[in-house]
């Protein structure tokens, strides 16, 4: 099993796209547990993707091809998992602010944040607030991720912050935000928790604030 396992993750870093799906259904039939297949295979995959990122070996065109291999392989192990069987790290929702239609940069960080094991709700782009602040509400988000590319729209995420303190929600969800005009002061001033710098660091961001929860 350790083969097939060793193989899948290979493919993953690899962005062999193309040859996934057989791979990992192949092992399904072959009776792989299916959280080894996800956790030790696709997961770890990308945990060794992000690190090569990071160092500089790979830039965000083959971090998008490897994320897009995992997310196939994910998609194949995802509806064969019994209600609560999948164990994920954290509920994180993630969206593009109103009047931003840009969604490249927070794709590939849902895609990175879902190879770490997160449950992924992805409320989309030119996001409103209602929907947000519904949303976690009911699905009980442990970490909200903040996106914009326009200086335009960097308010918005006030807007949201505030939003959340008149639901009464700030305590319980976690907000980060990204974006290439977004740095740490600017996160700082709006008191968000944290600002990623790019798919890595948002990761990173994630699970440390997840595990303080």
């Amino acid at each position: 099993m350790t083969d097939i396992l060793e193989t899948i993750k290979e493919m993953v870093v690899s962005g062999k796209f193309k040859e996934i799906e057989e791979q990992v259904q192949g092992a399904v039939d072959n009776g792989t547990d299916l959280n080894s297949l996800i956790n030790d295979a696709l997961i770890s995959a990308m945990d060794i993707v992000g690190k090569r990122f990071a160092d500089g070996e790979i830039y965000v065109p083959e971090m998008l091809v490897s994320a897009k291999t995992m997310k196939l392989g994910l998609d194949i192990i995802k509806p064969l998992l019994q209600s609560g069987e999948g164990e994920h790290r954290g509920t994180i929702a993630m969206g593009t602010v109103k009047g931003d239609l840009h969604d490249i940069g927070k794709n590939l960080v849902t895609m990175m944040m879902e190879g770490a094991g997160f449950r992924i709700i992805d409320l989309g782009v030119d996001m409103k607030i209602e929907d947000l602040i519904d949303t976690v509400k009911r699905e009980e988000v442990d970490v909200l991720g903040l996106s914009a590319l326009l200086t335009t729209t960097m308010p918005e995420m006030q807007n949201v912050i505030d939003a959340l303190e008149e639901a009464g929600l700030r305590n319980q969800v976690k907000v980060i935000v990204g974006g290439a005009p977004i740095d740490q002061k600017f996160a700082d001033q709006i008191g968000a928790d944290g600002f990623g710098a790019d798919a890595v660091e948002a990761v990173q961001l994630a699970r440390r604030l997840v595990a303080e929860k």
